[in-house]
């Protein structure tokens, strides 16, 4: 579990199924732990020097933006359970990609417009919390048909890859797991309520 507070801007090394980074986190690394990239959580195969290595699935791999040798991208390590959590809770099991509208400056400050796949629209919610490539955003406003704008503070653009962001630009999306929890339970007991009422009415 994760909070969308990132650490540290790595840098990719290379890509495919083995994924390898540099980082400066690699020295507090072991193998099989967690580390969350752009938002997805991956294990840690192998770590020499700066260097980290990965494995992607091809569930990963169809889920999230592909990673470009010599990139940067969003790293932070797990939440202890004696920490504090300062964003929102997040799994690192990216939900779908989206892709930055528009980034309009105000004075020190990014809004940025972003959309996604209509199917997800429903577990957006306007001052709710998304992760966005990894980064805990408030959503600012809902856009009807088209997705949300978030605003994005100094603090994030300096320590984040935010300030790279421009239209067109391709984003890892993960949606608040608590609304995934209410909507699950919703379909199911409208499934079962259903179900019930079928089996009342003969």
């Amino acid at each position: 579990m994760f909070t969308g507070l990132i650490e540290e801007i790595g840098r990719v090394v290379s890509t495919g199924s083995l994924l390898v980074l540099e980082t400066g986190l690699a020295s507090g690394l072991l193998p099989g732990e967690s580390l969350a990239i752009d938002g997805s959580c991956l294990s840690v195969e192998k770590v020499s020097g700066k260097r980290v290595s990965f494995r992607v699935s091809p569930e990963t791999l169809r889920r999230t933006v592909p990673f470009r040798a010599g990139a940067p991208v969003n790293l932070e390590r797990p939440l202890r359970l004696d920490g504090q959590l300062h964003g929102h809770l997040v799994t690192g099991h990216v939900d779908c990609t989206g892709a930055v509208g528009a980034v309009r400056n105000q004075g020190e400050f990014s809004l940025v417009r972003i959309s996604c796949p209509a199917e997800w629209h429903c577990l957006l919610v306007e001052k709710g919390s998304v992760a966005v490539s990894g980064i805990s955003l408030t959503v600012a406003d809902l856009v009807p048909g088209a997705g949300f704008t978030v605003t994005v503070i100094p603090e994030t653009l300096t320590r984040t890859g935010a300030a790279l962001w421009k239209p067109g630009t391709q984003v890892n999306l993960e949606f608040d797991i608590i609304g995934k929890y209410v909507q699950r339970g919703m379909e199911c007991f409208g499934k079962q309520h259903g179900l019930r009422h079928k089996i009342e009415q003969g």
